[in-house]
């Protein structure tokens, strides 16, 4: 597995995740971005819809400074309008005799910024908040929603995702 410090750019590729370990420590880790499918020909799941859901275990922050969405063949990057990087709020699971360990991220409606190239977003955890999605001492209800309008700024992007070397808590 390469040594990468940002979200996977494609299912089954490696990305960085924080989360307690063994030793209730934080940690940064490498998975791989897509979970388990229940049947060997599906295709992973690397997103997973939040609502009427509970994550009482397995959360992990995703290290991110932009996401991209696909309409009509044509793929747009979205980040904060304030330039800041984020965290997208994740689960993981522990490896399986026939998969590696692996993370996906959770989803919601999509606020007004991204509502007209997509339906659904990532939750968007920004900074200062990230330990409220790992601690559980926030209600999901609080954490689990889209950020208000006018968060995210949208542009066409053809090229490759920029690098996030220094994301970090």
């Amino acid at each position: 597995m390469t040594n990468k410090t940002t979200h996977a750019d494609r299912i089954g590729a490696p990305g960085a995740v924080v989360r307690y370990g063994r030793d209730r420590a934080l940690e940064m880790v490498n998975l791989i971005w897509g979970l388990e499918p229940a049947w060997p020909e599906e295709r992973p799941f690397e997103v997973i819809r939040a609502e009427g859901r509970t994550f009482d275990r397995n959360r992990c922050l995703v290290p991110a400074s932009e996401f991209f969405h696909i309409r009509k063949g044509q793929r747009f990057r979205f980040t904060r309008i304030d330039g800041e990087h984020f965290y997208l709020a994740g689960i993981w699971r522990p490896a399986t005799p026939r998969w590696q360990s692996a993370y996906a991220a959770l989803t919601v409606e999509a606020n007004e910024d991204v509502r007209p190239y997509a339906e659904r977003q990532m939750v968007v955890i920004p900074r200062g908040r990230q330990m409220d999605w790992l601690d559980y001492k926030v209600p999901e209800i609080e954490i689990l929603m889209a950020l208000p309008e006018h968060t995210f700024k949208a542009e066409l992007w053809e090229g490759e995702p920029a690098p996030q070397a220094e994301l970090a808590l």
